[in-house]
């Protein structure tokens, strides 16, 4: 009995990593979101498309190599070079900021004052041309990222609990990394929107865009930076996702895990974001612990999504999101 208590307590635990991972993306969702009331459907390729730049750069791919060759009839793949981590991530954050600026000037500067379902669908129509545009760039093959990240079971984790309760807890040293990068996030995120003159006209924009520019908000720059900010999220999901098994194509689905933490949070709210990532990662495999025994497995594959239906009955506006009255 209490080796299965511990055994619980270990899965809760393995939960609360892989939620916070679950909240990151979700965290790219909600900034968009709460800037401008759109729901942004290309945020799971950004995700992507950030760590498949982030590989090509540090390892010196040439981009459009194969697009390249089939032109010119070269044979170049690599310009020779690997940059240190901090340079290809700092050159992929700016990668991130130019592809908002894109965005920007050819989409979002069009659909002013449009409403929110086109706004929509133009993030649909964004996020398959991301991911063709990504493939022709980068490739289409699973890549690792060489990044000097903490992987593997935590040995002290492991030998602390071992000592104290005669059973060591298994927990995976990037996930405890992963936690900690959506902390420092999710805390200047906060500050940033709460203190920060930009987020202060960020939160204005949230909430009017012609009263916003009335008083001389420019919208353009507003969406520049907020999609600039979300880009640099995706960048850090994409890191711990594409660290945790591989830059590929399925890493966009990660995206649609995020859909139940938004429900749960609200579309809103930062720490909704972070608290619903939390619930479902512990959630669904609790769940899976004690259910899988009854009802059989693969539970996990559509706890989080009944979980979200359930808040949508009940709480429509999740946790910490803001209730919209409409008086008529």
């Amino acid at each position: 009995m209490i080796e299965q208590l511990l055994y619980a307590i270990e899965v809760s635990l393995n939960g609360l990593m892989t939620g916070i991972l679950y909240s990151l993306v979700a965290l790219g969702f909600v900034l968009i979101f709460k800037a401008s009331g759109v729901f942004n459907y290309a945020q799971g390729i950004m995700v992507l498309f950030a760590a498949l730049t982030l590989v090509g750069l540090q390892s010196g791919q040439v981009p459009f190599a194969h697009l390249i060759n089939a032109i010119f009839g070269t044979h170049i793949y690599n310009f020779g070079w690997n940059l240190p981590a901090v340079a290809a991530i700092a050159l992929s954050a700016v990668v991130m900021v130019v592809l908002a600026m894109a965005v920007e000037k050819f989409i979002l500067k069009f659909l002013i004052n449009q409403e929110p379902v086109i706004l929509f669908m133009a993030t649909i129509g964004l996020a398959y041309f991301l991911e063709g545009f990504g493939e022709l760039m980068w490739g289409g093959e699973i890549k690792a990222i060489d990044l000097p990240l903490p992987v593997g079971i935590s040995d002290t984790v492991e030998r602390v609990t071992y000592d104290h309760f005669g059973y060591g807890f298994f927990i995976d040293r990037l996930d405890v990394a992963a936690a900690c990068v959506a902390a420092v996030l999710v805390l200047s995120l906060v500050l940033f929107f709460q203190y920060s003159k930009i987020g202060r006209a960020l939160r204005a924009v949230a909430d009017d865009h012609q009263a916003a520019l009335s008083v001389g908000i420019s919208l353009r720059y507003i969406w520049v930076v907020i999609w600039s900010i979300a880009g640099i999220v995706g960048l850090a999901a994409g890191i711990m996702w594409g660290a945790k098994s591989g830059v590929q194509f399925s890493l966009s689905l990660i995206a649609l895990k995020a859909l139940p933490v938004l429900m749960l949070g609200g579309f809103t709210s930062i720490p909704g974001a972070i608290l619903g990532g939390i619930i479902i990662g512990v959630g669904e495999k609790l769940f899976d612990f004690f259910m899988n025994p009854v009802i059989g497995g693969a539970t996990e594959n559509w706890f989080a999504y009944v979980l979200a239906l359930v808040f949508l009955v009940f709480r429509p506006q999740g946790l910490f999101g803001e209730k919209i009255i409409e008086r008529v």
